[in-house]
């Protein structure tokens, strides 16, 4: 006897049918997991997502600080000459604590509070490692006064760099870093 007579002769789903079955159940599994994959994609966890949204906030307030001090750098260039250099610092200074009053008040109703502080040990290492010097140079030596680094060019006062500290305290804890922010 041939195998399709004993097919016939048994109830049920002959050979060709049971492999199409098969397939077909196959095909509706693997577009199942498709539809969860592409669910569990939208709906989102993902080990950075947590990551990012701690460290939004500190890069929010250093670009803030980056920001707030090329503008206070650029409301003083050429107003002051280099023997009134520490009146140069004062008015980058002002010009800088309302912007900072802004940046430690700016987020504090989502609960992020950003503080600063000048940082003068910061400003005299940049000023050790970045300020041009040498031979044939026509710029005085830097000079750092209250963490705001300066130069004189051409006989007038140049600010260079800012040192701050920075804490930004979230939810999820807090961050503290020192950074220098260059103007040029």
């Amino acid at each position: 006897m041939t195998r399709d007579r004993l097919d016939r002769g048994r109830p049920g789903i002959d050979a060709d049918r049971r492999g199409q079955l098969v397939f077909l159940a196959g095909v509706v599994v693997a577009l199942a997991l498709v539809a969860m994959l592409v669910g569990y994609l939208q709906l989102g966890y993902h080990g950075d997502v947590t990551a990012a949204s701690t460290d939004r906030p500190v890069r929010d307030s250093t670009a803030f600080l980056d920001r707030a001090t090329h503008e206070s750098a650029r409301s003083v260039r050429g107003s002051y000459t280099w023997d009134d250099r520490g009146a140069a610092v004062t008015a980058t200074r002002e010009s800088l604590d309302p912007r900072l009053d802004t940046l430690e008040r700016a987020r504090v109703s989502e609960g992020v509070v950003s503080r600063v502080a000048f940082n003068v040990t910061a400003a005299s290492e940049w000023a050790g490692s970045h300020c041009p010097t040498g031979p044939g140079r026509e710029f005085t030596s830097c000079s750092v006064d209250r963490g705001v680094v300066v130069q004189g060019r051409d006989g007038r006062t140049l600010v260079l760099a800012v040192g701050y500290d920075l804490t930004v305290t979230t939810e999820e804890g807090t961050t503290r870093l020192t950074t220098v922010v260059a103007t040029h």
